[in-house]
């Protein structure tokens, strides 16, 4: 009898084989999104931890300061068992250079190749470098290039004498140590003196610097999943309205309850199977299109080397498959209990399957009540990232919960204003319709939330990212020289030109700053930065009292990040601990900074060598003087600089940090626009008892078809509106929280409703599309389709 039951019930996807396709679709656009985001963030930590592997980088206790090759070689006579590290980027090249010692250096996969004695040797002298087979191409360091599939992408590995030799320096980034000091051993002071012992942070600091970038980019995945979920809970919850007659008859004839909702289960495990594989392939094509934008961007941001190429992974496509099933449980689970405790021949029965979707509507708007509260309370008293994404779900799913509801209340209010027959038919037949569409509409609604508020914390970013830059890049010109010498010789000519009235030098070293990865920078007393300096806080003397060496200037997100502000103590890594005189706004950067008057960062950081500059001079002036220096040292196309040409970069840069962000969120809209085709299309065959009789009373097929269209277009339109209150509290949730958590500052909050006209024309366009074809078939169908409709018992 089960398989008697379960092929009657799959005969309805055979008969209706566009409801099938909608759940199977669903169900993949739904895993494929997700899908994508992970596969995405699982390759880019496999780089992070490739390139943190390569000498256990992050597993080792490491030795730091002013270190050179002849500190290393004492600490090694002395019995300490350290191996050099040289690790920095290529000026230039975009490449970063890894130098390290072949032999006291821990082996690893990635130093395979150097088993062969003759690439050892040219290793050794410089004539070898090794790199990953999608970076060997770009690398002309060296005369040959040998390749190893073990090496982050954008990372070379030499010598670490050659390394130094490249990098113009004589100064190692430090050294780590393979083991623990023995007994009897002299001090590391003694040996090296001012060097000291820096314990591992147990992570890739890549990893741990764009956790939020991945968290967020995860958001965005379950939000996309959850727009697709609303797809695939429609076509279950339109199949069961479907087949009450069938569920009555199987039970008529004895089928047990327990059967039947064991045959509609296999059915959604089959779904489970053929949705999720086709999902997986999908998300294998968006993670490959959205891959290479998501390498720039953390390349731009966080200098993170990551490869174009996907890597298949069995933890991603699982979680896929894991998702599909998670979701069509979760999309059928309501169905299945009601059917199953609903008594014989109430399935067929529609007022008590309308009671009982009367009782789920009313749960439904409490719970969109109570996530609206819980969200309420999270941002008052929460703290950290996730609390801020739970919160922003909390808000978006209240919401869409709540639509429904304010959506039939809304069109009451209208039906009670209409005057003529037709308008109040219109009124009534568009309320009937909204529990029907209710979940390709809270798809919509979920999309164009998201739009709204990433488009207004985008924009807000925006304009206030480009007022920040005409405050810091206050300098007409910036010069890049090869070297000190040329650095000095640049600097000798502009005094005798004449033309310069300051040439401010920018210097800068790596340091850990309150034990995360950072900068430090020297700074030079000037008005130019006591005039145009953006601070959010400091004390009146700021500028005089830094150039003394009395304290730091800190940027937002280190101070946020250690709660440290004005007159607190920041432990800035070989600078040790100073006071912090100023906070200063950063847009743009995930990372810590701290500014240090010239002289106390030269006593620091002796070995960083000042080769850049930022040149005061009349504005008129500029390009010719720009063009002057460029001819008379050879300096290349990006070696002089304007200020517009800087800004330009900065924006660019800017524009590809949110560039994954944008094709999530157009994603997620045409997943909301086909949600709301395939209920239309579905619910346009089950409407036509409902619009024969206006046919038969004289209202045209054309005209009927045009109110339907409009009636879509009005439920659009009032979606479209009030999504606006949700995206704008979202926006703010993501400026005021999930922002200051991920990335460290907070920006004001600006709204933009030219870009909420334009998301609002989307949403009708996608719903105008979306109801085209069901308006258009109902208008083209023949005369004696309608007519059959009063043959039939109704």
């Amino acid at each position: 009898m089960t398989r008697a039951a379960l092929s009657a019930l799959l005969g309805h996807w055979r008969r209706h084989p566009l409801q099938a396709v909608t759940l199977i679709v669903g169900i993949a656009l739904a895993t494929a999104l997700w899908t994508g985001v992970q596969a995405i963030n699982a390759q880019a930590k496999l780089n992070y931890a490739q390139a943190a592997s390569v000498l256990d980088r992050d597993a080792l206790p490491r030795i730091e300061g002013d270190v050179g090759l002849s500190d290393f070689a004492r600490l090694r006579r002395a019995g300490w068992l350290v191996t050099p590290v040289v690790d920095a980027r290529l000026p230039g090249t975009g490449l970063r250079v890894l130098g390290l010692d072949p032999f006291t250096a821990p082996p690893g996969p990635a130093s395979e190749p150097l088993g062969d004695t003759a690439v050892l040797t040219r290793f050794l002298t410089g004539e070898v470098v090794l790199a990953g087979p999608e970076t060997a191409p770009r690398v002309d360091v060296a005369p040959e290039v040998v390749e190893t599939a073990e090496l982050a992408p954008g990372l070379v590995m030499a010598d670490v004498r050659a390394a130094l030799d490249l990098l113009e320096t004589d100064r190692l980034d430090g050294m780590l140590m393979l083991a623990e000091p023995r007994e009897g051993l002299p001090a590391l002071e003694d040996v090296v003196p001012g060097a000291r012992i820096v314990e591992p942070a147990g992570e890739s600091g890549l990893a741990r610097l764009t956790d939020s970038f991945h968290l967020n980019l995860t958001a965005f995945g379950l939000l996309a999943f959850a727009v697709g979920l609303f797809i695939v809970h429609a076509a279950i919850g339109l199949a069961f309205e479907q087949r009450r007659p069938l569920f009555r008859t199987l039970r008529a004839l004895g089928v047990p309850s327990g059967a039947l909702t064991l045959c509609l289960g296999l059915e959604l495990v089959a779904a489970t199977l053929l949705g999720g594989g086709l999902g997986v392939l999908l998300g294998y094509v968006v993670a490959a299109a959205l891959l290479p934008g998501v390498a720039a961007t953390l390349s731009g941001l966080y200098g993170a080397g990551v490869g174009g190429a996907l890597t298949l992974s069995p933890a991603w496509w699982l979680s896929g498959f894991a998702m599909a099933a998670a979701g069509l449980a979760l999309a059928g689970a309501q169905s299945l209990w009601r059917l199953h405790h609903m008594p014989i021949l109430a399935p067929a029965m529609p007022r008590a399957w309308a009671r009982a979707s009367a009782a789920s509507a009313r749960r439904q708007t409490v719970v969109g009540i109570a996530l609206l509260i819980a969200a309420g309370a999270l941002a008052l008293f929460g703290e950290g990232l996730v609390v801020g994404l739970t919160m922003q779900a909390g808000l978006l799913l209240g919401g869409a919960f709540l639509l429904p509801p304010v959506l039939s209340g809304l069109l009451a209010l209208g039906e009670r204003t209409a005057t003529g027959p037709v308008s109040q038919w219109v009124w009534a037949d568009t309320r009937q319709q909204v529990p029907g569409l209710s979940l390709a509409l809270m798809a919509l609604m979920l999309a164009l939330a998201a739009n709204i508020g990433v488009s207004t914390m985008v924009g807000s970013f925006r304009e206030t990212f480009l007022g920040w830059l005409d405050q810091r890049l206050a300098a007409e010109l910036y010069v890049t020289t090869a070297d000190p010498a040329q650095a000095a010789a640049v600097l000798d000519w502009l005094d005798a030109d004449g033309r310069a009235t300051a040439a401010l030098p920018i210097v800068a070293a790596d340091a850990d700053l309150e034990g995360a990865p950072g900068q430090v920078f020297g700074i030079t007393a000037h008005p130019t930065y006591s005039e145009n300096w953006p601070l959010l806080d400091g004390t009146g003397d700021l500028w005089t009292a830094l150039e003394a060496g009395e304290g730091v200037l800190v940027n937002e997100q280190l101070a946020r990040r250690e709660d440290l502000w004005v007159g607190d103590r920041a432990d800035l890594g070989r600078a040790g601990a100073r006071t912090i005189l100023g906070v200063y706004s950063d847009y743009g950067n995930p990372r810590g900074q701290a500014y240090l008057g010239a002289d106390a960062f030269a006593a620091v950081f002796p070995e960083a060598e000042a080769t850049r500059f930022a040149l005061r001079v009349d504005p008129a002036d500029a390009p010719a003087l720009a063009d002057d220096l460029g001819a008379a040292f050879a300096l290349p196309g990006d070696g002089v600089v304007d200020q517009a040409s800087v800004k330009r970069f900065s924006r660019d840069v800017f524009e590809r940090t949110f560039a994954v962000t944008a094709a999530l969120n157009v994603l997620t809209l045409g997943v909301a626009g086909f949600a709301l085709w395939a209920s239309l299309t579905t619910l346009a065959g089950m409407r036509l008892p409902q619009v024969a009789p206006l046919w038969a009373m004289g209202l045209t097929r054309g005209r009927i078809a045009a109110l339907d269209l409009a009636r879509a277009l009005g439920l659009a339109a009032l979606t479209a509106v009030l999504a606006v209150p949700v995206g704008i509290v979202l926006a703010w949730a993501l400026l005021a929280v999930v922002n200051v958590q991920a990335f460290g500052w907070r920006l004001p909050l600006q709204v933009f409703p030219g870009d909420w006209a334009v998301l609002g024309f989307w949403a009708l366009t996608a719903a105008g599309a979306a109801a085209a074809l069901p308006a258009l078939r109902l208008w083209r169908r023949p005369p004696s389709d309608l007519v059959k409709v009063f043959a039939h018992e109704r």
